[in-house]
């Protein structure tokens, strides 16, 4: 069995009040392939470039167990690039350029051998193209979908169609207030569930993440970091360490996705320590059993007293 992921390969531009690169590699198909990789293999990931990509990356998906049967390449054409600026407390950041080169007309083609895919990660693309995606996989057992801000402003109807259609929604405390126009986070939830998922998580930043169900709520830590160096990507690699341990344990209840969503808080964890994807490129498993038993020791609590 394999894990299918869809979504952006780019180069990024970031400027921190610690670090910058210009060019680095990013977009949410990388961190969510290079994440999964370290729990399941192979992931066949779906996606456009220009022929500006660079060998280099590419062997560094391969190297991850990245099938790229299902990455577009176009001659002549200009991979997608983003530049953005962040705050000193690095949960807010500035825009400074988008540019959508080949992204522009990205039409999500996938291959035969990828449509029996049981586990599907949508990464953060327009709505539109998702659903372009789901009618192109055949019985999928496990859809984990992510979103961001702007497809909930320009398709809302759109996106509210996908997410009738996906298991799990992931989004930012800030996302799911604006889908609904409720501030409290908990009605917040309860409303989006009714919209179709089975289950949602909601991203905090750095306050952990929670996890919903029907009828049971989850709240993971954050890790206490001193050096964040870039967030960029967080997100990504978090939804690709969740769906990839879930795709490996092949355990779908609401107790294993606890563990799923400590997994994807440990990658996430070691993504923001340095820029681009450098934190996930070489990590062992030694490292990150390391991590997640850490993020266990956050959540125990001992009554000692007699």
């Amino acid at each position: 069995m394999s894990l299918l992921v869809i979504g952006s390969l780019a180069f990024d531009t970031v400027i921190t009040p610690f670090a910058k690169a210009d060019n680095a590699l990013g977009g949410s198909a990388v961190y969510v392939s290079v994440a999964a990789s370290y729990f399941t293999k192979p992931i066949y990931l779906v996606g456009v470039v220009g022929d500006d990509f660079k060998e280099e990356h590419v062997k560094l998906l391969k190297d991850h167990n990245v099938d790229i049967e299902g990455l577009q390449i176009i001659e002549n054409g200009k991979t997608f690039r983003w530049g953005g600026k962040y705050h000193d407390d690095m949960n807010n950041r500035d825009t400074l350029f988008t540019e959508l080169n080949v992204f522009q007309d990205f039409d999500p083609v996938i291959p035969e051998n990828y449509k029996k895919s049981e586990y599907v990660l949508l990464g953060n693309i327009d709505p539109t193209l998702q659903l372009r995606v789901l009618k192109q996989i055949i019985s999928p057992k496990f859809i984990v979908c992510d979103t961001m801000n702007l497809w909930i402003d320009i398709k809302n109807a759109e996106l509210l169609e996908v997410i009738k259609q996906v298991h799990v929604l992931i989004i930012n405390d800030s996302e799911a207030r604006l889908i609904t126009k409720e501030p409290n986070l908990i009605k917040a939830a309860k409303m989006i569930m009714k919209m179709g998922p089975e289950f949602l998580i909601i991203k905090k930043g750095e306050h952990g993440a929670l996890l919903f169900s029907k009828d049971k709520i989850f709240s993971a830590p954050a890790y206490p970091l001193e050096n964040i160096y870039d967030p960029t990507g967080a997100g990504d690699t978090f939804a690709g360490g969740f769906i990839g341990y879930m795709q490996k344990t092949q355990d779908l209840s609401f107790e294993n996705m606890k563990k799923a969503v400590i997994y994807g808080s440990a990658l996430a964890s070691f993504c923001v320590e340095h820029l681009s994807t450098k934190g996930i490129e070489n990590l062992t498993q030694t490292k990150i059993q390391e991590r997640f038993k850490e993020f266990l020791s956050l959540t125990e609590c001992s009554d000692d007293e007699k």
